[in-house]
């Protein structure tokens, strides 16, 4: 026994016992019923009162706060263990900090394994409908914490579990409410009309590469800076992806993204495989494994632990609506699952079907409860084989990363948005990356690199997630039959960081001795001022120029932009710079935050003046993802806008906006909403044609419209514009590309694409494409009032003409969307309209396209625009 844990004990014996004989108090005397009861749903201030009364009332459970939500809520994480254990914490986590390392000898590593405790993650409510996560966490803590029976006082002997009691308070908030106003009444088990993370949605299990939102970065430092556990369990639930199974379980189903360690898979297997013999012990029916969801894709919470050699667990528990209970009769489940694997009789991946009967909320709690036990019992178990296998897989990834790659340079100098640049390095960062900066100038193969230059060596414990973020994804072939289409796949199949973020970097593959030192911080890229002048001049290229001139733009400040190339003090500065008249000393501020070179002007300027946009953002009932990420970028930027619903659409003047955007959105949810009687009222109805008509004649009137990816569908549709989107309707084993990155070719001289590289990547998600026809109806004697001209169609950008797969998979892209416009700009009246046929900011991370956005907002206060050298042609 270690001095820690004999000290440990020792002092145990000293204090006194009330706390830890006290009377546990149970989640019905605080919350006022049992958990996971019909009808009723505790929110989150009721599940923090009973963790803080299990807090107060016993020593095995320490609540802390790990940070704040998106709406100013405190994040709780429980800490559950023995009484002995819970004393020596900060050991334990070092143990743990140690063996991820990789970096003790085998000798020691042993050592440390014997004396360590096994860290569990276990956490519920990330996606706040699927209710009964957050339901069961007062129930488990409980039986955690109170429980006396051998099997839970061994588990709290062997395992350290942070129980996260609920991953999304603000949405939990969002469905109770919801919830407890409708129950009872027709719309009792209808769905939300909002989104339940104030910008992700259900998106904020798609955030955990970038870590863009505070309940993301909270949580990855516990798991990569903090604790480091060896196993996570997420829970979750689904209405229909394994219906009528009441629970899906690992095994997963293929494909394995190559890049994550066999020893993390057969871990996963062999966590799996005891959940399912728990669930045979306790005669629970219903659990099937193998099914729907993959381990290829990066960006989830129980997927992005693959990549930190952790051992990620899902569970998807049966779904109804809320706390209502279901009767499901007998005779009416399906006699076999979506992928053919019979329901109605036993297999090896569904060994004890589901007969049907009622099901209730309480029923999933209960199965979320087993299968937690069934984890713990797995990681008691063999808690010195987790913990060793913690060191092996570290240790494994450094000496693997002494070969090809060795390293990933990334020269600011040379990067066309040093800025984006560093958030990519900050993203990887809070994901545990190890980052290192040159101390001097160095050569490394044919090129010459400056002192500053960032290195990214792939000798380090997370390896995997390093190469898995900064190389290109090669998606296997996959067919749901012989000759059929292809298998749609779970989520996306490419997100390489530097492409998608427009970020040039060099691969390494050769050792070389290279002058370095580890950083932590990132500070902005140095700031600078040349010369002084009454006008200085702001490159567009970086992202957060577009800040920089909201900013002065707010406080009053006169500022145009070139329409052309120009040569200032040396600097070659590209069509669209900023021109901005104001005082150095404002310059210089902004150019020390925000890591910006302004250069003061000599000579005469011809300039566009702007100003700043009125910008609405459509809002529908019909919640919409997109739209969440839209006022997330706004606001980041710093764009003032307004939200429209629909009754705003209709009835409010829309002459007091400059621009309108609809973000990504089916037409019929723009168009319709939600059908009468279907939602409360006031929820229901979409803009309707009146909407269509008002929104038309403001365009008419001088407007500018922009519509993302399936918005774009609703504007020609509902405006009679001269375009078809010439993908739309192709079969998937004729077009698939589900979530890729693709090459897309822009025209810098176009105001809409003022500041991006020539070409770039677009991320591609069952998107659009545009081809320019003729109208109908046309009678050879002038066109009809409203009616565009051809010639009057602009295209920004292209998809390129071959080889457009950058990252992913894809089938029939070089043949139905090569050549393509991607982004066109129409004239209609006086006003115009936008359409971008892809999501330029697509869950806040396509940093190299998001001036697609930006530069159509600040074009709409721009009287006249230039044209490109893609205009009048198809």
């Amino acid at each position: 026994m270690s001095r820690w844990i004999l000290l440990a004990a020792v002092l145990l014996l000293f204090l006194p016992r009330g706390r830890a004989a006290a009377q546990v108090p149970t989640p019905e005397s605080v919350i006022g019923w049992k958990p996971g009861a019909d009808y009723k749903l505790a929110d989150y201030g009721q599940i923090r009162a009973y963790f803080e009364a299990l807090d107060a009332a016993s020593d095995r459970i320490r609540v802390v706060t790990i940070g704040e939500s998106a709406e100013g809520r405190p994040l709780l994480l429980a800490i559950i263990s023995s009484e002995a254990n819970m004393l020596a914490l900060d050991r334990y986590r070092e143990i743990s900090r140690r063996l991820a390392a990789g970096t003790p000898s085998a000798v020691e590593a042993r050592v440390l394994a014997q004396e360590g405790r096994v860290v569990v993650w276990i956490d519920g409510g990330l996606h706040a409908t699927e209710v009964a996560g957050s339901q069961f966490s007062p129930a488990f803590a409980y039986r955690m914490v109170a429980g006396e029976e051998p099997e839970i006082r061994r588990i709290r002997e062997e395992v350290i579990l942070l129980l996260m009691p609920v991953m999304n308070p603000d949405g939990l908030e969002v469905v109770t409410e919801w919830y407890r106003r409708n129950v009872g009444t027709p719309f009792e088990t209808v769905q939300l009309p909002v989104l339940y993370h104030k910008y992700a949605g259900h998106d904020n299990n798609r955030d955990w590469f970038m870590m863009l939102q505070p309940e993301t970065r909270a949580v990855a430092r516990q798991l990569w800076e903090e604790w480091y556990p060896q196993i996570v369990l997420n829970h979750h639930q689904t209405s229909s992806s394994v219906f009528p199974a009441r629970l899906f379980i690992p095994p997963f189903a293929d494909p394995v993204n190559p890049r994550i360690p066999p020893l993390v898979i057969s871990g996963v297997n062999v966590i799996g495989t005891a959940m399912q013999h728990r669930f045979a012990r306790e005669r629970k029916p219903g659990v099937v494994s193998r099914m729907q969801f993959t381990q290829w894709w990066n960006g989830g919470m129980r997927t992005a632990p693959y990549f930190h050699n952790q051992i990620g667990i899902l569970t998807e528990g049966a779904l109804y609506r809320y706390a209502t209970p279901k009767y499901h009769e007998p005779d009416s489940l399906p006699k076999a699952f979506r992928n053919g694997l019979a329901a109605d009789r036993p297999s090896v991946w569904y060994p004890d079907p589901w007969r049907g009967g009622w099901w209730r909320l309480g029923d999933t709690v209960e199965y979320f409860v087993t299968a937690s036990l069934g984890l713990l019992e797995a990681a008691a178990d063999m808690r010195e084989a987790w913990l060793y296998d913690a060191f092996l897989l570290g240790s494994r990834a450094i000496e693997a990363g002494r070969a090809e790659p060795f390293a990933y340079l990334v020269p600011l100098d040379r990067q066309h948005d040093p800025g984006e640049a560093l958030e990519m390095l900050r993203a990887l960062r809070l994901g545990g990356i190890q980052i290192h900066r040159a101390t001097r100038g160095f050569a490394a193969g044919d090129e010459e690199y400056s002192e500053g230059t960032y290195v990214l060596f792939a000798a380090q414990p997370y390896r995997a997630h390093l190469l898995d973020l900064m190389e290109p994804q090669v998606y296997p072939d996959r067919w749901r039959y012989p000759g059929g289409p292809p298998a749609t796949p779970y989520d996306l199949t490419g997100w390489t960081l530097p492409l998608q973020m427009g970020i040039d970097i060099a691969r390494l593959d050769d050792p070389v001795d290279l002058p370095v030192e580890e950083v932590r911080g990132l500070p902005a890229p140095p700031g600078e001022v040349v010369g002084e002048s009454e006008a200085y001049l702001l490159s567009p290229e970086a992202n957060q120029a577009y800040r920089a001139v909201n900013r002065l733009l707010s406080e009053g400040h006169r500022v145009g932009r070139l329409t052309g190339e120009r040569m200032e003090r040396g600097r070659v500065l590209p069509p669209g710079t900023f021109v901005i008249w104001s005082d150095a000393a404002s310059v210089r501020s902004m150019a020390d935050e925000l890591g910006l070179t302004f250069v003061a002007a000599t000579g005469e300027i011809d300039a566009a003046v702007i100003r700043e946009p009125s910008v609405g953002l459509y809002r529908s009932w019909v919640p919409s993802m997109d739209e969440g990420w839209t006022r997330w970028v706004l606001e980041r930027y710093g764009f003032s806008y307004t939200s429209l619903r629909d009754q705003e659409i209709r009835g409010t003047d829309l002459k007091a906006f400059d621009v309108i955007v609809i973000p990504h959105q089916a037409p019929e949810d723009v168009l319709h909403g939600h059908l009468s009687g279907t939602m409360p009222d006031g929820y229901t109805g979409g803009m309707g044609l009146e909407g269509a008509y008002r929104l038309k004649r403001w365009v008419e009137d001088g407007g500018t419209l922009v519509a993302l990816d399936g918005a774009a569908d609703f504007a020609i549709e509902q405006f009679g514009l001269p375009l078809r989107d010439p993908v739309k309707d192709l079969p998937s084993d004729s077009l698939f590309v589900p979530g890729s990155l693709i090459r897309l070719e822009t025209d810098p001289l176009d105001p809409i694409a003022y500041g991006l590289p020539e070409e770039t990547a677009a991320f591609f998600v069952r998107s659009r494409a545009f081809e320019i026809v003729p109208l109908a109806g046309r009678d050879g004697e002038g066109e009809r009032a409203g009616e565009v001209e051809r010639e009057e169609v602009d295209v920004v950008a292209r998809y390129a003409p071959s080889d457009l797969l950058l990252s992913g998979w894809e089938l029939g892209a070089d043949r139905h969307l090569g050549g393509r416009a991607a982004v066109v700009r129409i004239a209609l009246g006086e006003g115009r309209i936008v359409l971008i046929g892809f999501r330029s900011h697509f869950r806040g991370q396509p940093r190299a396209t998001f001036k697609l956005l930006f530069n159509s907002l600040l074009a709409s206060t721009m009287k006249d625009l230039p044209g490109g050298s893609m205009v009048g042609t198809e």
